[in-house]
């Protein structure tokens, strides 16, 4: 299977790269990628920037050039209040984004949703399958924008529009749309950093988070390609 994996740390990207076996280097549209096998899978890894530019410039350069039949992708996210905790894996069997407002000249659209595409953008339906049977893993909606969530009120905001958004990142939204308009499947998994406002919130107390997190979500996207083998 040609799969594309997209992440947003590049530790994650260090523990990946040993991962693949026959590595090669190769450059598209400025976008490095990285190639090699992984069991029976192709795969071409890459990381993107931060935002919704970023992560849909990287999307697209990885679908017109490698055409993975799964893209995946990983990296951090805020919570959602109590619903997760801290180093909790959250899979988005939907995405949406929570910045985007047409409405004010088309009251046929919904908040969060872009101009002819659906408000949600689906996860593959085989790859979330696979991920409930995994009961240390959630399975929600993550919701994307251009703003770095860190305080109470703001995810309060965000849910009055999704409550019941598990999580938010800058990426999920922009890769997803791209993956939907050119009929790629797509996953994002993302594990929490925080979660403002949340009584269970310990990411002041978690100091080995920017260590563990990027071992955590490769250990998950290991786990998942061996049940697409």
């Amino acid at each position: 299977m040609r799969i594309g994996i997209i992440v947003a740390m590049s530790k994650e990207l260090e523990l990946l790269k040993p991962m693949l076996e026959n590595m090669r280097v190769s450059d598209s549209n400025g976008v490095k990628f990285y190639c090699g096998n992984i069991g029976n899978h192709k795969i071409a890894a890459m990381q993107c920037g931060v935002g919704k530019v970023n992560a849909a410039l990287g999307a697209l350069s990885m679908i017109e050039t490698y055409h993975p039949q799964l893209v995946i992708n990983t990296g951090v996210a805020g919570g959602m209040g109590n619903k997760v905790n801290v180093m909790d894996m959250v899979v988005g069997s939907k995405v949406c984004y929570h910045d985007v407002w047409c409405g004010g000249f088309d009251d046929t659209m919904s908040y969060g949703q872009v101009q002819g595409m659906p408000l949600y953008f689906d996860a593959a339906s085989n790859v979330t399958k696979m991920i409930e049977e995994n009961d240390s893993l959630h399975c929600g909606l993550i919701v994307s924008g251009d703003q770095f969530i860190d305080s109470e009120k703001q995810i309060e905001a965000i849910g009055e529009h999704f409550p019941d958004a598990m999580a938010v990142d800058m990426e999920s939204g922009a890769i997803a749309q791209t993956c939907y308009i050119k009929k790629t499947p797509f996953v994002s998994m993302r594990v929490i950093s925080d979660s403002p406002g949340a009584n269970h919130d310990n990411s002041k107390q978690y100091s080995d988070f920017w260590e563990d997190a990027p071992a955590h979500t490769l250990a998950v996207v290991k786990d998942l390609l061996k049940k697409l083998d």
